[in-house]
């Protein structure tokens, strides 16, 4: 009996070790296109790839909320950026406008592991790495200053280490803020009160 035992806790393990060992393998999805959806934001967003849609969280940042159902997130948000919470939420706003202008009505490439990326919804969130026009859309929101280097980060399909790619991203948030893009437009601490 202990030997079938083994033999069985061995078996489960080769399977684990090679689902995990698949998972992160990185998947090119060509010619996706964007969903409107009421959920969509400047970091998560309905796609379509062929026949599968699904919602993609960017990896390596954090978009501004649009609204204020997520007070934790937004506290940290306004803190960090040192603007109030209209500004966080109007900023939210005009990140989901820039996904949704360069998304539209063109295909983009989809880099992604499958790797789950929990959310409010009920649809399937994975973590991505999006290309438009030969830019990733994470590097675009840090420049225009609607997002933070912040976030889930991975090993790039390139070969490009995270912990590289991480801090050339924090010189394009830092270019932005210099250049008072964005939530940066209005960055002052000193001003922001807690309404929490």
């Amino acid at each position: 009996m202990k030997i079938a035992c083994i033999a069985v806790l061995l078996a489960l393990c080769a399977l684990t070790g090679h689902a995990a060992e698949k998972k992160k393998e990185w998947s090119k999805l060509e010619g996706c296109r964007y969903l409107a959806s009421k959920y969509n934001d400047g970091d998560s967003f309905s796609v379509q790839c062929g026949q599968e849609k699904f919602f993609v969280r960017l990896y390596f940042v954090d978009s501004p909320e649009m609204d204020l159902s997520s007070g934790d997130r937004v506290r940290l948000q306004y803190e960090y950026f040192g603007v109030t919470t209209d500004e966080v939420t109007r900023a939210g706003g005009r990140a989901a406008d820039l996904v949704r202008d360069k998304l539209s009505g063109k295909p983009f490439i989809i880099q992604t592991r499958k790797a789950f990326a929990p959310g409010r919804g009920k649809s399937t969130r994975y973590y991505s790495l999006v290309q438009v026009e030969g830019k990733y859309l994470h590097q675009i929101l840090l420049s225009e200053g609607l997002a933070r280097n912040k976030g889930t980060i991975v090993a790039l399909p390139t070969g490009e280490k995270a912990r590289a790619h991480a801090e050339a991203l924090q010189k394009l948030e830092d270019s932005a803020k210099a250049s008072r893009k964005g939530l940066w437009a209005t960055h002052d601490p000193s001003k922001v009160k807690s309404p929490f």
